[in-house]
């Protein structure tokens, strides 16, 4: 995770030509974090995206290059439902989206999932979930995915 207190924290802050959620600072660490929301469940298993997206494979792609830079990547998935066995990238809707997010986390970026109560007029962030970045056509062991 994430070493020390953190120091700096910016909103909306552009790397290359992509503006990710967040830029952070501590006195050892720099980096960036893109959050998604997640509303797609499949048999208690949240899924991501919901529908292809370019523009998120493009920000996977700017996070890794960052990391290669020297800088920290985070993409943290917020789930925003309890009761989920998993988070997994949605293969059958977004294939290019998946493998990148699966590159993404052999190369160093760091995947995080949390589920959420939510409430008419509240979310409030829960528990990690476990991540699993496996084809679903490879039902094989999932990826490891450092937290």
């Amino acid at each position: 995770g994430i070493s020390g207190e953190i120091i700096k924290l910016k909103r909306e802050s552009t790397y290359c030509s992509s503006r990710f959620d967040f830029y952070f600072e501590t006195k050892e660490q720099k980096g960036y974090i893109e959050v998604k929301g997640v509303t797609l469940e499949i048999d208690g298993v949240a899924r991501f995206p919901d529908a292809p997206t370019e523009r998120g494979t493009k920000h996977i792609n700017e996070l890794m290059a960052a990391v290669e830079n020297g800088y920290c990547g985070y993409i943290i998935f917020v789930i925003q439902m309890k009761g989920i066995k998993w988070f997994e990238p949605n293969y059958a809707t977004d294939p290019l989206f998946s493998e990148t997010l699966k590159s993404s986390a052999e190369r160093g970026v760091r995947i995080i999932a949390v589920d959420c109560h939510v409430g008419p007029d509240f979310m409030e962030i829960d528990e990690y979930v476990d991540v699993r970045l496996f084809c679903e056509c490879d039902r094989g062991e999932p990826s490891p995915v450092a937290e």
